[in-house]
Protein backbone atom coordinates (compact mmCIF):
# COMPACT_ATOMS: atom_id res chain seq x y z
CA UNK A 1 0.00 0.00 0.00
CA UNK A 2 3.39 2.34 0.10
CA UNK A 3 3.68 2.13 -3.49
CA UNK A 4 0.13 4.35 -4.19
CA UNK A 5 1.19 7.43 -2.15
CA UNK A 6 4.60 7.43 -3.95
CA UNK A 7 2.94 7.69 -7.32
CA UNK A 8 0.03 10.51 -6.10
CA UNK A 9 3.21 12.16 -4.81
CA UNK A 10 5.17 11.96 -8.07
CA UNK A 11 2.18 12.99 -10.32
CA UNK A 12 1.69 15.96 -8.25
CA UNK A 13 5.47 16.98 -8.45
CA UNK A 14 5.29 16.30 -11.96
CA UNK A 15 1.93 18.76 -12.11
CA UNK A 16 3.54 21.61 -10.05
CA UNK A 17 6.26 21.79 -12.05
CA UNK A 18 4.75 21.89 -15.13
CA UNK A 19 2.73 24.74 -13.91
CA UNK A 20 5.93 26.23 -13.06
CA UNK A 21 7.47 26.13 -16.34
CA UNK A 22 3.66 27.40 -18.19
CA UNK A 23 4.00 30.27 -15.59
CA UNK A 24 7.44 31.42 -16.54
CA UNK A 25 6.57 31.12 -20.01
CA UNK A 26 3.41 32.89 -20.02
CA UNK A 27 5.49 35.73 -18.37
CA UNK A 28 8.76 35.56 -20.30
CA UNK A 29 7.01 35.12 -23.58
CA UNK A 30 7.23 38.51 -25.07
CA UNK A 31 10.73 38.70 -23.87
CA UNK A 32 11.25 35.10 -25.78
CA UNK A 33 9.50 35.92 -28.98
CA UNK A 34 11.87 39.31 -29.31
CA UNK A 35 14.67 37.37 -29.00
CA UNK A 36 13.63 34.71 -31.11
CA UNK A 37 12.37 36.98 -33.71
CA UNK A 38 15.41 38.91 -33.46
CA UNK A 39 17.80 35.95 -33.89
CA UNK A 40 15.72 34.75 -37.02
CA UNK A 41 16.16 38.19 -38.75
CA UNK A 42 19.90 38.22 -37.83
CA UNK A 43 20.09 34.98 -39.24
CA UNK A 44 18.41 35.76 -42.64
CA UNK A 45 20.52 38.76 -43.30
CA UNK A 46 23.66 37.40 -42.55
CA UNK A 47 23.26 34.22 -44.92
CA UNK A 48 21.85 35.81 -47.16
CA UNK A 49 24.76 38.27 -47.49
CA UNK A 50 26.68 34.99 -47.47
CA UNK A 51 25.12 33.39 -50.11
CA UNK A 52 24.26 36.20 -52.66
CA UNK A 53 26.57 39.20 -51.86
CA UNK A 54 29.65 36.48 -50.87
CA UNK A 55 28.69 33.89 -53.38
CA UNK A 56 29.60 30.85 -50.76
CA UNK A 57 27.27 27.90 -49.71
CA UNK A 58 24.64 28.20 -47.80
CA UNK A 59 26.01 25.28 -45.12
CA UNK A 60 29.22 27.42 -45.30
CA UNK A 61 27.31 30.45 -44.19
CA UNK A 62 26.84 28.85 -40.60
CA UNK A 63 30.32 30.14 -39.90
CA UNK A 64 29.33 33.39 -39.40
CA UNK A 65 26.91 32.93 -36.85
CA UNK A 66 27.62 34.36 -33.65
CA UNK A 67 27.49 31.59 -30.27
CA UNK A 68 24.45 30.53 -29.36
CA UNK A 69 22.70 30.45 -32.85
CA UNK A 70 22.70 26.65 -32.87
CA UNK A 71 18.55 26.41 -32.88
CA UNK A 72 18.41 28.73 -36.32
CA UNK A 73 18.21 26.81 -39.26
CA UNK A 74 18.52 28.02 -42.90
CA UNK A 75 16.68 27.23 -46.00
CA UNK A 76 17.55 28.90 -49.38
CA UNK A 77 15.21 29.91 -52.43
CA UNK A 78 17.31 30.58 -55.40
CA UNK A 79 14.67 31.51 -58.00
CA UNK A 80 14.02 34.58 -55.33
CA UNK A 81 17.20 34.86 -54.34
CA UNK A 82 16.27 34.78 -50.85
CA UNK A 83 17.07 33.04 -47.27
CA UNK A 84 14.75 31.83 -44.71
CA UNK A 85 15.91 31.53 -40.82
CA UNK A 86 13.91 29.60 -38.48
CA UNK A 87 14.40 30.03 -34.76
CA UNK A 88 13.26 26.55 -33.62
CA UNK A 89 10.43 26.12 -36.03
CA UNK A 90 8.32 29.17 -33.98
CA UNK A 91 9.40 32.13 -35.54
CA UNK A 92 10.75 32.87 -39.14
CA UNK A 93 12.12 35.78 -41.28
CA UNK A 94 13.12 35.68 -44.69
CA UNK A 95 15.75 38.39 -46.52
CA UNK A 96 15.93 38.74 -49.89
CA UNK A 97 18.61 39.98 -52.15
CA UNK A 98 17.69 42.87 -54.45
CA UNK A 99 20.39 44.54 -56.70
CA UNK A 100 21.40 48.13 -55.23
CA UNK A 101 20.72 47.72 -51.36
CA UNK A 102 22.01 44.20 -50.87
CA UNK A 103 20.02 41.91 -48.85
CA UNK A 104 16.51 43.36 -47.34
CA UNK A 105 14.54 41.82 -44.17
CA UNK A 106 10.81 41.05 -44.97
CA UNK A 107 8.96 43.65 -42.50
CA UNK A 108 7.99 41.46 -39.37
CA UNK A 109 4.76 40.60 -38.53
CA UNK A 110 3.70 41.67 -35.22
Amino acid sequence: MTIAPRRSWRWRALLIALALLLAVLATFWTAIRGYATTGASYGARVACSCRFVGGRELSDCRKDFEPGMELVSLSEDAEAKSVTARFALLFSQTATYRKGPGCVLEPWKK
